[in-house]
């Protein structure tokens, strides 16, 4: 058996791809349109891994797909958890649980799906601003 992907919808593909792919630095490996079936499919994946794929599902028409806390999240490891986390900062997103421990921090995307980033290796020093950074809302 060999894992293939994960599979989210989204319900703004562009403000999904600026979160994914620019923010967060995903990389696009393929696109999919199905315009019969009246959905997109686009695959990213980590640069370091780009054999394990996250897939976003765009269905045309509008879809209430609710809060989304009952997917759980999606976990990636990262080189430095603070550039990480001010690279998603300068992109607009909210870091809803800082890297105080300088091991493990969560954002949502664009559609509430939560991302869990960890540090690689072992946990750097802390450091602020993040070491007293409050939580934000859920994640």
């Amino acid at each position: 058996m060999k894992y293939l992907h994960a599979m989210v919808r989204v319900r703004d593909l562009e403000a999904s791809m600026r979160f994914y792919r620019d923010a967060l630095g995903l990389v696009e490996t393929r696109r999919r349109d199905y315009p019969q079936g009246r959905f997109t499919l686009i695959y990213l994946a980590a640069p370091a891994n780009p054999e394990v794929e996250v897939e976003l599902t765009f269905n045309y028409d509008d879809e209430d797909y609710g809060s989304a806390r009952n997917f759980g999240h999606l976990a990636f490891a990262v080189d430095d958890i603070y550039a990480a986390c001010e690279r998603l900062q300068a992109h607009g997103v909210t870091i809803n649980r800082p890297p105080r421990d300088g091991h493990m921090a969560f954002v949502r995307s664009p559609d509430l799906i939560s991302i869990e980033l960890l540090q690689a290796g072992e946990p750097l020093p802390p450091k602020e601003p993040w070491a007293s950074m409050p939580n934000t809302g859920q994640w």
